[in-house]
This record gives structure tokens, sequence and C-alpha cells, in this order.
């Protein structure tokens, strides 16, 4: 009868422990949500680190305080070390047009603009903001002037319910302020990380290329 470690040694592919086994999963997970972000997205989150804090500056466990820009405006606020940035928008800034829907990386409704770059707000730590420009969907347009973008989804009906519309608008207007005229495959590649809960994406597309002035009238 085989011992039950010569049972083992079969079953385990030789040189692979256990230890390296999960970390290959580890990296295959995040392959994955970097996918899911999009180039852009995935560019900002790794291009750009927060500015390093000062020697001796205290960076928890109690609430720091952090300042930055939104909208254009300078704002100076204190939250937890372990709150996200879209956390720090929605509760401390009441900016809740930043949707929180999976809170996970996977939905892209909590997109905003960080150094002109889209990313997952709910994967970034709040203190990684410091220093740094955020701009959201209400410093995109307002009610009375609204952004191309904007304008362009309410005239090819692309909202429907409207609850994931923001994300798209904001990741929109990344992608056309670096490339001001894209192809259809440049933007479908540019909102691949956000679900549509309604599946208007034919028309999320149409509204973009209208806004880029390459959508027929």
């Amino acid at each position: 009868m085989k011992s039950s470690a010569s049972r083992r040694s079969k079953k385990r592919p030789a040189g692979v422990s256990r230890r390296a086994f999960l970390k290959g999963l580890g990296i295959g997970g995040g392959a994955v949500g970097t996918a899911l972000i999009g180039a852009g997205a995935a560019e900002a989150q790794t291009k750009k680190a927060a500015p390093a804090a000062a020697p001796g500056t205290r960076l928890g466990p109690g609430q720091v305080t952090i300042a930055f820009k939104v909208n254009g405006r300078p704002r100076t606020v204190k939250t937890e070390p372990r709150a996200t940035l879209l956390d720090l928008l929605r509760d401390r800034l009441d900016l809740t047009g930043t949707k929180k829907i999976c809170d996970r990386g996977e939905c892209g409704g909590c997109t905003v603009i960080l150094d002109g770059r889209p990313v997952y707000a709910c994967m970034i730590p709040a203190l990684d903001a410091r220093g740094r420009s955020i701009t959201t969907i209400e410093g995109i347009g307002t009610a009375g002037r609204l952004h191309p973008v904007q304008a362009s989804f309410i005239e090819k009906d692309a909202l429907q319910c409207g609850f994931c519309t923001p994300g798209f608008v904001v990741a929109a207007k990344a992608l056309l302020d670096r490339a001001p005229s894209p192809g259809a495959s440049e933007v479908r590649e540019a909102l691949a990380g956000h679900l549509c809960r309604c599946g208007t994406y034919t028309r999320i597309v149409e509204a973009v290329l209208a806004a880029a002035g390459k959508g027929k009238a």
C-alpha cells in the first residue's frame, strides 16, 4: 500500500507550495479587477501615489485632516484612515452624485476623475486624495449649463433609470478630455468597466460619439 506522503506528492505539482499557489490566485484576481477598471482608470490608480506625509505627521489611528481640491474648490476635511474616497465624498462633502453600488470596484458607479484620470472612488483610500484634484459628477455641468456629454445622454435617451449614469458621464468626460475624437471601439474600451442596469450600452456609446461630434444629428 502506498504511503499518504506518496499520494500527496502525486496531487501537488513539483516545486509548487500551497503558499505559492494561493499567491498566484491573488495575482490573477488583481489582473481581472484591473481589466474591469479600464486602461485609463488602472493607470491613474498605479501611476501617481499620494504625496508623502511630512516627518512626524500622524496618520492614525484617529481622524486625520487632509486637504485637496474637489470640483476646483480647495477643501479640508477630517477622516479616518480606513475611509475610502467614496465615503469621504458622500458622507463628509455631501457629493452623493457619486454612487455607492457594489463598493468593490466592479460596477463603475462611483467613478470620479482624479488628477485627470477616471478611477473607482470605492477603491481609493481617502488619504490618497491628499494634495490632489478630484472632479465628481457635480463639477461637470449644471441644470442651466449641461456638459455636452450630459446633453447627449438626454438627446439619445441613454440614461433610463439613471442610477449608473453619473459614472458613465464622468468616464466619458475623462475620455473626451484626453481623446476629443474617439472611435466607437475607443468609447467601448473606456466604458468597459461600467455596468448598466438597464442595458442601454448602444445608446450610451452613441451619446458619447455625439458629444465628440461624431454621432448622427
